[in-house]
């Protein structure tokens, strides 16, 4: 018999691009063995196309801004880490500074330092921020670590097919949600950046329908925009008709799919009251949209009355209830544990 080949497995990629990178080398190759490390001057556009490639980090390029949009506009299954530099701004501003080019450029974290006051930030995409420090090395490190933690998260990507919004109005809209989401915009839980709004609410009609709110827009004028219609027929089946929905879809079907007693969601990004009982889990490993957020969502559910809530430390509260429920029963509720004037990651309208 002839030799046997022995089947290796490839590894995927680890890309970082710039120069004078050793220490974030370093940390990558710490992270995991099995993730190969590779340092380039420059971008190319075999790392942008291959298949192997996991993790991009971009500390330096020629008109950096689109180099980095460029990355994903094919490959969403890239996760892309920007670094982004201040000069003697506030905190806040730095923040919002760096918030700016992860949208723009569809960034899944980026790095933001400010060379005056020394200050570093994991900036995500939820709006908030993470290990702001003048510890540069040790935000350095949990930057690789959530990256690598980010990257093997599973989603499911929605089909957008023809069809028209359904109207905030609408008899399918279960009123007790509709009443609840007015409270929260009311209330000012739905702040914008960008022209847009984050969170999520959405509505179970049956096993396969859902109407849930509409990614990259206003919650603020919902009479105008409407909700999206998804059928799904399985977890990697999504059908959106008209335009794509909230990034949190996904979750909003598991939560449902492990407690079929529920059909309406709210998530709104305003932080927890100091003396609220509402249980809080983690969301630094998970990016939201991800099978894995559903999941640790769902597990993290507390019963109250006739509802159910958990916090998402940092970014904010899930609260499931039925349709059937007096829906002064969820504002009620909502004004007890959190203070919707504020927002996760702070103010950024």
């Amino acid at each position: 018999m002839g030799r046997l080949r022995e089947n290796k497995m490839v590894n995927k990629k680890i890309h970082i691009i710039g120069k004078n990178n050793e220490l974030l080398e370093q940390l990558c190759k710490e992270q995991s063995e099995k993730l190969d490390v590779l340092s380039h001057e420059d971008l190319n556009e075999e790392i942008k196309e291959s298949f192997l490639t996991k993790i991009v980090f971009l500390t330096e390029a020629e008109n950096y801004a689109g180099t980095l949009k460029s990355i994903r506009q094919k490959r969403k299954d890239i996760f892309l880490v920007g670094f982004d530099q201040t000069s003697g701004l506030s905190g806040k501003d730095q923040y919002v500074h760096g918030l700016n080019l992860l949208k723009e450029t569809s960034s899944n974290l980026v790095y933001s330092y400010d060379d005056k006051t020394e200050i570093s930030m994991i900036i995500a995409p939820e709006e908030t921020k993470y290990h702001e420090t003048k510890d540069q090395e040790e935000t350095l490190k949990n930057l690789v670590e959530m990256a690598y933690l980010r990257s093997h998260l599973t989603f499911t990507r929605s089909t957008v097919i023809a069809g028209e919004p359904v109207s905030w109005n609408s008899e399918l809209v279960p009123e007790a949600l509709r009443t609840v989401i007015n409270y929260c915009i009311k209330q000012g839980a739905y702040k914008t950046f960008r022209g847009s709004t984050v969170g999520h609410f959405a509505a179970k009609l049956d096993e396969k329908t859902f109407l849930t709110s509409r990614r990259k827009t206003n919650f603020n004028d919902l009479d105008k925009i409407g909700l999206v219609k998804i059928v799904t027929d399985g977890p990697d089946s999504v059908l959106a008709y008209g335009s794509k929905p909230s990034v949190g879809g996904q979750s909003q079907r598991i939560i449902f799919g492990q407690n079929q007693k529920y059909n309406c969601i709210v998530h709104f990004h305003s932080p927890k009251k100091k003396n609220s009982l509402v249980p809080a889990v983690s969301q630094r490993e998970y990016e939201c949209g991800s099978h894995e957020c559903g999941k640790n969502t769902a597990q993290g559910l507390k019963k109250f009355g006739n509802l159910s809530a958990v916090y998402l430390d940092n970014h904010g509260p899930n609260i499931v209830f039925h349709s059937s429920i007096n829906s002064q029963e969820v504002i009620n509720f909502i004004e007890e544990n959190f203070d919707l004037a504020k927002k996760t990651g702070g103010y950024v309208e």
